[in-house]
């Protein structure tokens, strides 16, 4: 699995994360409501380093 600041922290696949990025410096995750609980399954270590990807969010939301 990959730990960059590129991939989601929880599966691993490209966050898409635009946030900070040249000409786009807004992204979804910067006006998207995370769930609480989804933030607490971040490996300690990737905290606030790492974007979840919208993909995961949406799956945490289904359940």
């Amino acid at each position: 699995m990959q730990h960059d600041e590129k991939h989601c922290p929880l599966c691993g696949q490209e966050n898409h994360c635009m946030a900070g990025t040249g000409e786009e410096n807004h992204c979804w995750c910067m006006t998207a409501k995370i769930p609480k609980e989804i933030l607490e399954l971040v490996p300690q270590h990737l905290k606030g380093k790492h974007c979840i990807c919208q993909n995961c969010v949406e799956k945490y939301r289904e359940k």
